[in-house]
C-alpha cells in the first residue's frame, strides 16, 4: 500500500468521524424513537396474543 493510498483511507475515514460526530445528536434521537416503536410493537403483539389465547 502506498503512502497515497494510505491518506485517502485516512481522509476517508476522517470524513465519516467528522459526519458521525455532526449527527450523533440525531441518532440519539432516532435512538429514543426506535426504542418506543419496538416497545409498543411489543405490547401490540402481546395484546394479540393474548386475545387469541382466551
Amino acid at each position: 500500500m502506498t503512502m497515497t493510498g494510505l491518506a485517502v483511507i485516512l481522509l476517508i475515514i476522517g470524513i465519516v468521524l467528522l459526519l458521525l460526530g455532526v449527527f450523533v445528536a440525531a441518532a440519539k434521537f432516532l435512538l429514543w424513537i426506535g426504542i418506543v416503536i419496538v416497545v409498543i410493537a411489543v405490547i401490540v403483539w402481546l395484546m394479540k396474543y393474548i386475545r387469541r389465547s382466551t
